[in-house]
């Protein structure tokens, strides 16, 4: 039993790290705040982190009653979300910033910590997929875990934000892009997962 929470433990932790790739995201928020100066930057990095973990934690807690209320099955979830996932993964390995996980014009304006860095960069689609996905079939545990983790995951992006400057200049553009290929091969390997889990419960 510890042994199975463990790995689900691990996979979610490699699900979330993937889809919201702290430090991929560097230089975005360097680009929209750049005109902003350092306790703006903390004001704004902080405000876009607790609005995205409201948003994805309110669909991990209210994601059983949504399903029931859209009729939507697991399976039928499984299939489309892997589908979404693959495709993330799928853009990220070209060096293309997802359409469902960026806006194509990002315009920096007061309301940026809202969108577009809490939506649709920290709380997207495939963030939000990844999340309910975890907790489909689990139990209250598995729903704590989830969450627990993407507070972990929140925590990190606000370090790496507030960092953005020193992030950047230590590590690179170049290796920067190198990590979003890598997180882009996982996010695709793990859409496929899906799908076929989502096939297997099917029946197919």
């Amino acid at each position: 039993m510890a042994r199975e929470f463990l790995t689900f433990t691990l996979t979610v932790f490699m699900g979330f790290f993937a889809i919201m790739n702290p430090i991929a995201n560097t230089p975005v928020f360097l680009g929209l705040v750049s005109d902003r100066d350092a306790t703006e930057r903390k004001k704004i990095a902080k405000t876009a982190c607790i609005t995205a973990f409201l948003i994805v934690v309110g669909f991990v807690v209210l994601g059983k009653y949504l399903f029931e209320l859209f009729g939507i099955t697991i399976p039928a979830f499984k299939i489309t979300g892997g589908i979404l996932l693959f495709y993330v993964g799928f853009e990220m390995l070209q060096s293309k910033p997802s359409k469902v996980h960026q806006q194509k014009e990002i315009e920096p304006d007061d309301g940026v910590a809202i969108s577009p860095l809490a939506i649709p960069i920290l709380a997207g689609p495939g963030t939000i997929v990844t999340a309910m996905s975890n907790i489909t079939n689990g139990s209250l545990v598995h729903v704590a875990i989830v969450i627990v983790i993407f507070a972990m995951m929140i925590l990190l992006t606000y370090l790496a934000f507030v960092l953005s400057e020193t992030i950047v200049k230590k590590i690179g553009e170049h290796l920067i892009l190198v990590i979003g290929k890598i997180m882009g091969l996982i996010l695709a390997i793990m859409g496929t997962g899906m799908v076929i889990d989502g096939i297997k419960l099917a029946g197919f």
